[in-house]
């Protein structure tokens, strides 16, 4: 490992000029890994593109990302990291999956204005069981040099003595550099509160990198661009402490067409377990994307060829509607199932083209007493409040058995073994029964 020009005893501040420096991709890669990132849009920075990609054609990369385990699920703004993993595993390198037993404790200021909610150690590992569910459909585990593997970072962090990490670590980190992040900053600027807990995020995030780089060999740790400062941290603070060189890539900020981040919509959060969200909706969410985003998404989250992406996102006019159901069967085909993704189009053909009202559609039970139109519309997950509801009805957007709802105070009732098409647009179909 390379360690001139190291100096034991400086503030991390000192030696991360060189990191720091965030260099674009290049084009001309020569590592099956870095190409294929490169080709597919998944790079963004890299602290040092040539080292990375002499590397990786000499050997196995053991690569890792880290994801706080704050809900059940994650949401498809971290699917794009999820993929990088199975673009790694791919082109023969080793992922990594590092769950946040510890930090989701704490809690990452990057782009918070308050603190997290706190998590009891039952929630946080039972989150962590039902996110791994959807690793395990996009990455190999096993025992192999390039099978995935699942790490909880608590199970080195919570050994740590607090003294212990002042001594080891702490002293690495000056205040000055931890104000200078932008998380840090716009929390500041803001006057958000923000806990001394929440402060010590950045520190343990750099302990990950140099824990997992002498416990597993780890050489690269690769996330969003909102965790650039984190991964350098982590870079300098390896090799601070034993000349380790480490590599970090990160990818752009995912936003839609029109500008949105990538993972919200009106509706919430899109969810990658089916528990939180059904494979309807999920597929749904994919059929409509933006027309401008369709070439992009093929790309990043789905293993069609190159040259079969560039013929589908040249289509044009009602065409590309066809390259929007590639996009959604091959994404919730490779998220759910391949059996989920059939049944979420056969639904939508049945819903749309046929005008019935397909099994796969959600549901939402009511009483024998029935419901207001608007509150099934807000139970149902199609409206956030009844204000919105009214409104929607209001504007006539609202069908109930195809006919358009006038009376935002309609009691909607269904009879015993009968079933209610609801609809609002042209996008959104569910069911009510009793």
């Amino acid at each position: 490992m390379r360690n001139e020009g190291i100096c034991l005893h400086c503030p991390l501040p000192m030696l991360t000029a060189r990191a720091e420096r965030k260099r674009k991709p290049v084009s001309n890669y020569n590592s099956d890994l870095l190409r294929l990132l490169n080709e597919r849009g998944y790079i963004h920075q890299t602290t040092d593109a040539t080292g990375l990609d002499a590397l990786a054609q000499k050997q196995v990369i053991p690569g890792y990302i880290g994801f706080d385990a704050t809900a059940p699920s994650l949401h498809i703004g971290s699917l794009v990291q999820i993929m990088m993993l199975r673009r790694l595993q791919q082109a023969g390198h080793k992922p990594i999956v590092v769950m946040g037993g510890a930090t989701t404790r704490i809690g990452d200021p990057t782009g918070r204005d308050e603190s997290r909610k706190m998590l009891s150690e039952e929630t946080i590992s039972a989150n962590i069981a039902s996110i791994r569910t959807v690793f395990e459909r996009l990455l190999t585990f096993g025992d192999g040099p390039t099978d995935a593997v699942m790490v909880d970072n608590y199970d080195w962090l919570g050994e740590i003595g607090y003294i212990e990490m002042l001594r080891t670590v702490g002293t690495h980190f000056t205040i000055n550099r931890m104000l200078s992040f932008d998380s840090v900053k716009l929390r500041l600027e803001r006057e958000q509160p923000m806990t001394f807990l929440e402060f010590n995020y950045m520190i343990l995030q750099g302990y990950d990198f140099r824990h997992l780089a002498q416990a597993t060999g780890a050489r690269l740790q690769m996330g969003g661009s909102d965790q650039w400062g984190n991964i350098v941290n982590g870079i300098e603070l390896g090799r601070r402490m034993h000349g380790f060189e480490l590599f970090g890539l990160t990818t752009p900020l995912l936003t839609t067409a029109d500008g949105a981040k990538m993972g919200k919509t009106a509706a919430g959060a899109v969810w990658l377990n089916e528990e939180q969200l059904p494979s309807y909706d999920f597929w749904q969410y994919w059929r409509n994307v933006d027309d401008r985003d369709v070439g992009k998404f093929l790309r990043l989250f789905t293993d069609l060829p190159l040259n079969e992406i560039a013929r589908l996102e040249a289509l044009e006019g009602a065409e590309i509607n066809q390259a929007k159901i590639v996009l959604a069967n091959e994404v919730t085909g490779l998220v759910r199932g391949e059996a989920a993704a059939r049944a979420a189009e056969a639904t939508a053909i049945e819903t749309f083209a046929g005008g019935g009202a397909g099994d796969d559609l959600p549901t939402l039970a009511v009483g024998a007493e029935g419901m207001r139109i608007g509150a099934v519309l807000t139970e149902i997950g199609f409206t956030a409040s009844n204000g919105e509801a009214k409104r929607k009805i209001t504007e006539g957007a609202v069908k109930l058995d195809d006919a358009v709802v006038s009376d935002p105070a309609l009691l909607v009732e269904v009879g015993e073994g009968e079933q209610r098409k609801l609809s609002l647009g042209k996008k959104k179909h569910g069911i009510v029964t009793l």
